[in-house]
This record gives C-alpha cells, structure tokens and sequence, in this order.
C-alpha cells in the first residue's frame, strides 16, 4: 500500500513515521501541509511534533491546512487515517474524532515507555493484535489529555472505539485512561503514545507498535 504521511512545519516524528510505514512493508510518501491532492495514497498518517508551534491551541492551526481537507474528505469515504500525539490533537479539532486533548494534569511534559492494552482489533490499524493484547510503546507529550463530556465517554465505551487503553499508570490524566480511540466507521483511529518509535529493538524500545503498520495489509487482504 501507499501510505502517505504529512509533514507541517512544526512537525518532528515524520520522518519516523515514514520508516515504520516502510517496517511494516508499504510505500512512505512524503506529503505537504499546504499540498491540494493525496498523490494517490491508500492510507494517511498525521505524525507528532508541534504542527505551527502549537500555537492557539495544539492541532487548531494545522486542521485548516490545505491537505487537511483532502484527508477530511478521503476519511469520509472510508480511508484509513491514524493521528499520532499532535496528529490526533488535528484528528478531533477537525472532528474527525470527538473529544480533545488538554495539558497534562500535573502540568509536566512526560517521556516514557508506556504499557498499554489493546481494546479494539477492528480497526485497519490494530487488526494485527491480539483483543486485550498489553504493549509497550514510547509516550512523549506535553497535552496529552484525553477529554469529553460524560455522554461522549460513556458512548465510546459502549460501542468499543477506545482502541487503547493505559496500563499500571495514567500519565497526563486522560479520563478512563484512554489513550487512544478510533470513529464510528473505524477506519480513522487517534493515538496519544508514537508506535513508530516502537518498531526496532535496535533502540531500545522494541517493536510492540510495529503491529500499528503492519496491520494495514492484514485489513487490506480480509
């Protein structure tokens, strides 16, 4: 598949991202935020970083970017499209998700291995795991906190779209210690924590977030 991943300026895990699309056997194309067309890709990634500084808020800039409303649009139809750290902040201010996310509740950037559960499995992204399978995968984030009302959550819940889920410790004070959720349709997931730092025991933090890039296939030959 062709994958492509968006580059804002501002933007810091791109490059990553690119290569764990290559780890998990797709094409990376590189995309621009002020670009008008998704150069034919299959599937969409918006990676992490400070898209324009976080300026006014994180994500509330890069969702007017020209880019944003061919991605907006493909999602629509039904494209995969996953929003890592800054990219699910631009997922939910361009309402492809509900919610948002705020400062972290003790108000410190965090930097951490993360465990986490798997709830969803039905998603192109997460098809290669296991239901309830528990990861470690990097988390670095600043405003990190996943927010919505009561209804919101309880909705999420009932209709299984937290994809993932904290372990042994929330680390920004997202409610219910979601960490990551995905839409009605399922093709478009949010992610707090970076699987493309987790893709290679070369550094150190093993490869539990390759399954995030590998799963496209298995979805694209079910």
């Amino acid at each position: 598949m062709k994958v492509g991943v968006v580059t804002f300026p501002g933007s810091l895990d791109d490059v990553d991202a690119q290569r764990a699309v290559r780890l998990g056997g797709h094409e990376a194309v590189a995309l621009w935020h002020g670009d008008h067309d998704l150069r034919g890709v299959d599937a969409v990634v918006l990676p992490g970083g400070f898209s324009y500084g976080d300026y006014l808020r994180c994500g509330a800039i890069s969702r007017f970017s020209p880019v944003m409303a061919e991605v907006i649009e493909a999602a629509q139809r039904g494209m995969p499209v996953l929003g890592i750290c800054n990219g699910f902040q631009i997922l939910c201010e361009s309402h492809l998700l509900p919610g948002a996310l705020i400062r972290n509740d003790h108000r410190k950037f965090v930097c951490r291995d993360q465990r986490l559960r798997i709830e969803n499995v039905a998603t192109p992204w997460t098809s290669s795991y296991e239901p309830g399978a528990e990861v470690t995968i990097v988390l670095k984030n600043g405003e990190g906190g996943f927010v919505a009302d009561a209804d919101t959550l309880d909705r999420l819940e009932g209709e299984g779209r937290v994809v993932a889920r904290y372990l042994d410790v929330n680390p920004n004070g997202s409610a219910r210690d979601i960490a990551g959720i995905t839409n009605e349709r399922g093709n478009v997931v949010g992610l707090m924590p970076h699987p493309e730092h987790s893709v290679e025991d070369l550094t150190g933090s093993g490869t539990d977030g390759l399954g995030f890039f590998t799963s496209l296939a298995a979805a694209v030959l079910s």
